[in-house]
C-alpha cells in the first residue's frame, strides 16, 4: 500500500482486516517497526477521535508522532499553482508539504470540502497537492470526499458483531442542523461494496450520493422498507450532491427511534460520531444495548495501527537492522 486515501488503496482487504485483529489481539504485536519512522498529523478541520486514536496506533508500533492544527498554528497556505502570492497566503503548498515531507515519513492530513464547488471538491485537489510535493507516504485521516479510517473502522466492527456471514446494513440518511459533508456516506458505501456487504442506502429523494462510491447497493426511499431485516444500521447525515451541499430542511421523521428500529432483526446501531442526541439519532438508542458507536471509536486504533503498519511495510520494506536488535532483545 503506497498511500492510503480510498478502499482502492488496499491490495489485499482481507489481510488488513486479519493485520487489524491481530493488533487488536496484541496491541504491541509490532512494537519495533516504525522504530526511528515519524508520523506527521496535520490537520486543516477539527478531529477528535482521528487525531488521538492515529496517534495511538503510530505509538503501538513505536513511531514518534508530531502533530499540528495547519489551519490554526501554521502560515496561511496558497494552494494554486500559478498564483502571485500578493494576499493574505504566506507559503505555497510546494514548500510547505515538501518541508513536511522531510520531517516525516508518513504523513497524516485531514482536510474537509467547501460544500460549494462540487468539481472542486470531488478533485481531491488538496489531498493531491500534499502527495505530489510531499514525496511521502500520505494516510488521509479524512478528505472533501472519503474518510478510509473510519471505513475500515466500521468494517471490523460489523465483522466481529455480524450475525451472519453476509449481514443486511442499512445506511439511513438522518436530519442535521447544518449541512455536512458527504465523506462518511461515500467511504462507508464503497468500504461495505468492496467487503461484500448486502448495503442498502435509504435517504430522502434529491439526497442521492455519487454513483461512483454506491453502484453497487440498493437504493430505497421508504426508510421503513429498507430497516427491514436490517443486521446494522447506520445513521448519518450528508448534504446533497446533486444540489450541492444544500440541508434538507424538516427530515426530522428520519431520526431512527426504537420503534423504527423494531422492524430490523434486531439491529446493531452504528454512528461515526460526533452525533447530535435526539437530532440523528434517538439518546435511547445511543444508551442502549443495540448501540456500536463506542465499539466503533475503539476500533479506530486497530484500523489506523493496520494501515500504518502496511504503509511502513510496503514503503519503507524490510525491517532494519536496529528493528531487528531491538525484537532480538
Amino acid at each position: 500500500m503506497k498511500h492510503f486515501t480510498t478502499v482502492n488503496d488496499v491490495y489485499d482487504l482481507d489481510n488488513l482486516l486479519d493485520d487489524a485483529l491481530l493488533l487488536k489481539a496484541d496491541p504491541f504485536a509490532f512494537k519495533s517497526i516504525g522504530f526511528n519512522r515519524t508520523l506527521g498529523l496535520f490537520f486543516l478541520n477539527p478531529s477528535l477521535r482521528t487525531r488521538l486514536s492515529t496517534q495511538k496506533a503510530a505509538q503501538l508500533l513505536g513511531m514518534s508522532v508530531l502533530a499540528m492544527n495547519l489551519d490554526k498554528e501554521g502560515w496561511a497556505i496558497e494552494f494554486e499553482d500559478g498564483a502571485v502570492m500578493n494576499g493574505g497566503k504566506t507559503e505555497h503548498i510546494r514548500e510547505a508539504a515538501a518541508v513536511l515531507g522531510e520531517y516525516c515519513d508518513v504523513i497524516g492530513l485531514r482536510c474537509f470540502p467547501t460544500l460549494t464547488d462540487r468539481k472542486e471538491d470531488y478533485s481531491e485537489s488538496i489531498l493531491v497537492r500534499f502527495m505530489r510535493y510531499a514525496n511521502v507516504p500520505l494516510l488521509s485521516l479524512e478528505s472533501a470526499t472519503l474518510h478510509p479510517l473510519q471505513s475500515l473502522a466500521d468494517l471490523l466492527t460489523i465483522r466481529e458483531h455480524s450475525p451472519v456471514r453476509r449481514p443486511k446494513v442499512v445506511l439511513s440518511w438522518a436530519p442535521h442542523v447544518k449541512a455536512l459533508p458527504q465523506a462518511v456516506p461515500n467511504s462507508f458505501a464503497e468500504w461495505m461494496l468492496r467487503g461484500d456487504i448486502d448495503l442498502t442506502i435509504t435517504h430522502p429523494e434529491g439526497f442521492e450520493l455519487c454513483e461512483d462510491y454506491t453502484r453497487g447497493a440498493t437504493i430505497e426511499y421508504d426508510q421503513e422498507k429498507a430497516l427491514k431485516d436490517a443486521d446494522f444500521v447506520y445513521v448519518k447525515n450528508w448534504s446533497s450532491y446533486h444540489d450541492y451541499g444544500k440541508k434538507k430542511e424538516g427530515g426530522d421523521e428520519w431520526m431512527l427511534t426504537p420503534a423504527r428500529l423494531g422492524r430490523t432483526n434486531s439491529a446493531k446501531v452504528m454512528h461515526c460520531l460526533p452525533v447530535r442526541r435526539d437530532v440523528e439519532l434517538s439518546a435511547k438508542l445511543l444508551d442502549s444495548p443495540a448501540s456500536l458507536v463506542r465499539a466503533q471509536a475503539a476500533n479506530r486504533v486497530f484500523a489506523a495501527a493496520a494501515v500504518l503498519k502496511q504503509l511502513l511495510e510496503h514503503n519503507y520494506s524490510a525491517v532494519s537492522k536496529n528493528e531487528k536488535q531491538l525484537e532480538k532483545a
